[in-house]
């Protein structure tokens, strides 16, 4: 799952939030420095992606992609997938995903001092570019998909990842939802299990 979803799944946990969004950032077993429940929130993210990793649905949208995008596929459906809880957030939360977002970049600056280091250099990006509200736009995805595409020097073709969005928009939104469902369930009793350990 991408931004969005980690962030959502940290269940309005400050420090679990934290964690989950630095995860990907954090090499190995590296971070014992990090307040306890921050660290907790790493361990869930990683629960997350193993979860969904091999969970039968992802795969499903996954394997709709693969033979444009090869190994990049898993990374294109994270991406959707954060799209679609973005553009359904209502189902998910009472909070307008307006105000979640500005207070999830208020809980960045309030914690710069325990990022790692390339949190830090993408933050002032995301915030200013508002990455993770848009994600409900179909211009922000697309925006989204250019970035990474540059990223891999233009080797992914993920930019044209849009058009198949576009093509298949209704089965990949069935797809997440049907999945979300159970992500939801499984991270909840995570999220429990991590909070009850010492």
């Amino acid at each position: 799952m991408n931004f969005l979803a980690h962030i959502y799944l940290s269940f309005n946990d400050k420090e679990i939030t934290i964690g989950n969004f630095i995860a990907d950032s954090i090499r190995g077993n590296k971070f014992d420095h990090l307040p306890k429940n921050v660290q907790k929130g790493i361990k869930l993210h990683r629960f997350i992606d193993t979860y969904t990793d091999t969970h039968e649905i992802p795969k499903i949208s996954s394997k709709r992609l693969h033979a444009n995008y090869s190994h990049y596929s898993r990374v294109i459906v994270d991406i959707y997938y954060d799209h679609y809880l973005a553009k359904n957030w209502s189902k998910y939360s009472d909070t307008p995903l307006d105000v979640f977002v500005d207070s999830f970049y208020d809980l960045l600056e309030d914690n710069y001092e325990i990022l790692p280091d390339g949190v830090r250099r993408m933050m002032p990006y995301m915030i200013t570019d508002n990455w993770i509200y848009n994600y409900s736009k179909m211009e922000g995805i697309a925006r989204v998909l250019n970035g990474m595409n540059r990223r891999t020097k233009n080797k992914s073709k993920m930019n044209f990842a849009i058009l198949d969005l576009e093509e298949h928009y209704d089965a990949f939104e069935e797809e997440f939802t049907e999945f979300f469902e159970q992500l939801i369930l499984f991270s909840k009793q995570k999220f429990i299990s991590l909070l009850e350990k010492k």
